[in-house]
């Protein structure tokens, strides 16, 4: 059941992330087809568009947090029992917990404060804007409540209990140098050979 909610509620993530970069494109490629050709644009485009790379941003880094995908180093619980990363992962998220708190604090604070301030272009009230964070805080906080009840009931595996992984390309490099590895064992080491390249023998 909780995977499932975590699954669903990534997959809503993933659309607005989606949805937010379509109009992106749309609005910055358009504004620049108008500007060159017709000599016009689109008021609103450069402000609404860095706003939603804001939004987007923050979005984003929910669907990282869910896939492990931010910058850490496993260089030390990769090597712990399975007890002794399952503690780790608990201090982990529940330190993530309280830095999402203090994020959520700071954003909104800084949403009341621009309630009544409004955006030059589009007139929209800044609160806007530093919405983002909250939404993040929020969503953020939601997900790692989620993971911390998995944790805690036992319901995830150990693979799972290291939150940093590899990149694509440290996976590859990984891969590369085992296949690589196996080549030279079926192949077996080179035979020395004196010059001239023929090897060399006992004479009679």
């Amino acid at each position: 059941m909780i995977d499932t909610t975590i699954a669903r509620f990534c997959r809503a993530i993933d659309l607005l992330i989606a949805a937010a970069l379509a109009v992106m494109v749309v609005l910055v490629f358009g504004n620049v087809v108008l500007r060159y050709a017709l000599n016009s644009g689109i008021a609103v485009s450069e402000e609404l568009s860095r706003w939603l790379f804001v939004w987007l941003c923050f979005l984003g880094a929910v669907a990282a947090l869910r896939d492990g995908a931010h910058l850490g180093t496993d260089m030390l619980v990769s090597r712990l029992s399975a007890t002794g990363k399952k503690v780790c992962l608990v201090i982990g998220q529940l330190l993530m917990l309280y830095l999402t708190w203090l994020f959520l604090d700071g954003s909104w604070q800084q949403m009341r404060l621009n309630l009544d301030m409004e955006a030059p272009v589009t007139g929209t009230p800044v609160a806007v804007f530093y919405a983002s964070g909250v939404v993040f805080s929020v969503l953020a906080g939601l997900l790692l409540v989620l993971q911390l009840v998995r944790v805690l009931t036992g319901r995830i595996s150990e693979s799972e209990l290291v939150m940093v992984r590899e990149s694509e390309e440290q996976a590859e490099l990984e891969a590369l140098q085992a296949e690589l590895a196996r080549d030279d064992a079926a192949t077996g080491p080179a035979q020395p050979h004196a010059a001239g390249g023929k090897p060399q023998g006992k004479h009679p």
